[in-house]
């Protein structure tokens, strides 16, 4: 079986120019660019905005990283690649708006090849894209996961049911006992189907993100907000962290695999705020995030 890691490289270093060129022109305002290498070989290029006209900050990220031995991370759950050269490639971004009713969304495609002499080499593809709105609109939703669909659909009908279960569930804070937001897809250690089936859907994902966000920030971006909804937009945010910190499996394959700290953690808000027992008030805009969309539905449909 004929692995192109070339060709996958090449697609996602384009992919991270194509995103970040659309949402400078969202934004108004350029990204700075961070580079850096490992004594192991490869690295990270991170493509960073502070302080923009519509993000308070953001991040796309491009790493290409090898190595000799699998971090910890890798390797848990998959003892058959224990002991084995890694090379791993992907793009991941998180967009953090400060308008409160433009959501924060995360995108990741990637992939992963673990090598050893007189072996064939194991392979497998993984991403995907989820919406974490502060206040809530359904034809946001329907627009975003329908987007997902589509991205999916030419492989397959039985990936977007899956990979939307897949994303409800990894995207859950399991001590808070409520999702991140109102998901989208997600899928790992998929090599099912072949080399380039798993390229191809892979590719589609990330080539669907713009689509699946950029008309949702241009509908939210002057919608009129105040402190109460920053406030609200700030405690919420705190739950992005928790996951992140806690749960997410990038997060803590880059750390141990030597990234640099700073371009990992660009995932993570300017400014958060935790409260201790809140609820929101009966009624109100704030409680229609938790009993409206902060629940499993099949948007797409």
């Amino acid at each position: 079986m004929s692995i192109d890691a070339r060709a996958v490289a090449g697609y996602l270093r384009g992919l991270q120019d194509r995103i970040v060129a659309e949402l400078e022109r969202l934004d108004g305002t350029a990204f700075r660019v961070d580079s850096w290498g490992r004594a192991e070989g490869g690295g990270r290029v991170s493509r960073i905005v502070e302080e923009g006209a519509l993000f308070e900050r953001g991040g796309v990220n491009f790493s290409h990283v090898m190595g000799a031995n699998l971090p910890p991370s890798a390797s848990a759950g998959r003892p058959e690649v224990a002991g084995r050269g890694f090379e791993a490639m992907g793009v991941s971004l998180v967009l953090h708006p400060r308008n409160p009713y433009v959501p924060t969304v995360h995108m990741n495609v990637r992939c992963f090849v673990a090598t050893k002499a007189g072996a064939a080499p194991i392979w497998w593809f993984g991403g995907g894209m989820d919406l974490t709105p502060y206040y809530g609109f359904e034809e946001d939703a329907r627009h975003f996961h329908r987007t997902c669909r589509a991205a999916l659909e030419p492989f397959g009908g039985q990936y977007h049911p899956r990979f939307k279960k897949w994303c409800d569930e990894y995207f859950y804070l399991r001590h808070r006992r409520e999702p991140r937001g109102v998901g989208g897809i997600f899928f790992d250690d998929l090599n099912e189907g072949g080399f380039e089936h798993c390229f191809g859907l892979t590719q589609s994902v990330g080539d669907h993100f713009l689509p699946a966000y950029v008309p949702i920030a241009e509908r939210r971006r002057a919608t009129d907000y105040g402190e109460r909804e920053r406030d609200f937009q700030f405690y919420r945010r705190g739950r992005y962290v928790e996951f992140n910190l806690v749960y997410d499996r990038g997060t803590v394959f880059g750390l141990q695999s030597g990234g640099r700290t700073e371009s990992i953690l660009m995932s993570l808000p300017p400014v958060v705020r935790w409260r201790y027992d809140w609820r929101p008030a009966p009624g109100s805009p704030e409680e229609k995030l938790y009993t409206e969309f902060l629940k499993p539905r099949d948007w797409a449909d």
